[in-house]
């Protein structure tokens, strides 16, 4: 029996194998690839697909830029030491000062233009229809001529004043590239019109601004490097390019190629965003101020004196009693001694004392006539009822100015710089041709002739004037402050006649609520 237990067991433990080996088989069986091609191809598992890193866009290749000129090049180099080291101290002393370097700096970038164009086009006729492509070549150099002069003549009261006045006497500098026969001797020239303001800077500020004391050295460089630039490239004037285009093609040409070009659009699928910006700050912190009570202030004046008359009979209650011995009219000694302290009338306010008046030119001591050229500016003063014309030559880098000459007629021939009139009666003015301005200030009964052309006039508290503008200088522009009875003549109509043209001194100004302005109209009276 035991044995057929034992044989029964084997055998079943044998079935139980062969069923799992069977199962195995099928399992292993329904895993297998199919052999044939017509069973499809089961999905395969991919990995997530990861965001394309683009590349940078190639940048296309730079245009070769052209080589310089040796000229241009040396230019350059004159601008990044001496012109920049002026206006970096410039820049430390500040305001108007500053202001005046940025134009001065302009200035000397359109000359550089100016050159440029010179190496790459032919030279413009000064006569004829080139005239006017000349003309606007210069035009922005002397735009910035006039604008360094302007800001020092509208800033007259300015502690500044000498230091605008260096400045404004030696941007003439620029008008080197107009002049064909040594110009480096019109540079050393105008350095000498330049230290007529700029030495008195130096003495003023030799002990007290070393910054100051710099800043006119660095202006002074300017000159000598320039002086030194011009003498070896352009000994005998500009050098134009007789193979080169017209002036006005490379103008033209220049004017493109100097724009800015537009900011590249960002590439698609880029760089990521940058971060955001950071939290705005908190509130300020607030201040507090503990409100005290204001103190309580003494009535004065009618108000304590009624309230003092409100009060009836006890109006007396803070009087006292004068004692005999302080009566004068009981001890006589009290009367050669004042009895009211001092005090009392310290504690009043004094008026100030009136302002002393300047003399009427009457009293004043008259000086001897005076007439003489001090470096590069003309003197002319102290001269009464000259019988005959005072004539003087001038010259491209002389500005002259007149000082209390009455009843006098002055003649200036040839072309100038600039005239300033002052604190004079009755006094002619007959000018050739200015580069810059004619200013008068303090005048009466003022006349001015100009025979050739002349950008501006400046009147300032006069009291008649009569202008009479040649053909040449009828579009000249004319300011006039403080000033009455000023006639201009110009030229017009087929016969070539003067016309009188008066100024208006008469201004209705209101505000315009509309515009959100003041509105000044011109006053004109018909009849």
């Amino acid at each position: 029996m035991a044995a057929t237990s034992h044989m029964h067991n084997l055998t079943t433990l044998i079935k139980r194998l062969e069923a799992a080996t069977s199962r195995l088989e099928d399992i292993a069986t329904s895993t297998e690839l199919p052999n044939d091609g017509t069973a499809p191809n089961p999905p395969i598992a991919t990995p997530k697909a990861l965001p394309a890193v683009s590349s940078p866009p190639v940048a296309p290749p730079k245009p070769v830029a052209e080589p310089l000129p040796e000229s241009i090049e040396e230019f350059d180099a004159f601008l990044n030491s001496a012109v920049d080291k002026y206006v970096k101290l410039s820049n430390t002393l500040g305001g108007l000062v500053a202001q005046q370097a940025a134009l001065v700096r302009k200035g000397f970038q359109e000359q550089r233009r100016f050159l440029l164009i010179s190496t790459k086009a032919k030279k413009p006729g000064l006569s004829g229809p080139d005239v006017s492509v000349h003309h606007d070549l210069i035009k922005p150099i002397n735009d910035a001529l006039m604008a360094v002069t302007d800001l020092k003549d509208q800033n007259r009261p300015d502690a500044m004043y000498s230091q605008l006045s260096t400045v404004a006497d030696g941007i003439m500098v620029l008008a080197w590239v107009t002049l064909d026969n040594r110009p480096y001797k019109h540079v050393e020239e105008t350095l000498g019109s330049a230290q007529f303001f700029g030495n008195r800077v130096l003495k003023e500020q030799k002990d007290k601004d070393a910054k100051q004391v710099e800043w006119v050295q660095a202006f002074y460089q300017i000159f000598r490097d320039l002086a030194e630039y011009v003498k070896q490239y352009f000994p005998n004037g500009i050098v134009w390019n007789p193979q080169g285009d017209s002036a006005q093609e490379v103008a033209k040409s220049l004017a493109s190629g100097s724009s800015s070009p537009a900011a590249p659009a960002a590439p698609a699928g880029g760089a990521p965003p940058p971060p955001p910006p950071p939290p705005p700050p908190g509130p300020p912190p607030v201040l507090e101020i503990k409100a005290e009570p204001a103190p309580a202030t003494q009535s004065s004046g009618f108000g304590a004196v009624f309230s003092e008359l409100n009060k009836g009979e006890s109006v007396t209650k803070s009087l006292r009693k004068v004692d005999k011995s302080e009566m004068t009219h009981k001890n006589p000694s009290l009367r050669t001694s004042s009895t009211v302290s001092d005090g009392v009338s310290s504690g009043r306010g004094k008026s100030p004392a009136p302002g002393k008046k300047p003399k009427p030119e009457s009293m004043r001591v008259k000086k001897p006539p005076k007439k003489e050229l001090e470096g590069n500016k003309w003197i002319i003063e102290n001269y009464e009822k000259e019988q005959q014309p005072i004539e003087i030559e001038a010259s491209l880098t002389h500005s002259i100015l007149i000082s209390r000459c009455n009843n006098t007629t002055i003649i200036v021939k040839g072309k100038a710089n600039q005239v300033t009139i002052e604190n004079s009666t009755r006094l002619s003015l007959i000018v050739d041709t200015l580069v810059s301005t004619v200013d008068v200030v303090k005048a009466q009964n003022f006349a001015l002739q100009v025979m050739g052309t002349i950008p501006t006039v400046m009147l300032d508290q006069v009291d008649g004037a009569q202008i009479y503008f040649s053909k040449e200088s009828t579009g000249a522009k004319l300011y006039t402050s403080k000033s009455t009875g000023v006639n201009l003549n110009v030229i017009s109509g087929p016969d070539d006649d003067y016309k009188e043209v008066p100024l208006p001194s008469q201004i209705c100004s209101y505000f315009d609520e509309s515009k959100g302005d003041l509105v000044n109209e011109i006053v004109a009276h018909a009849g």
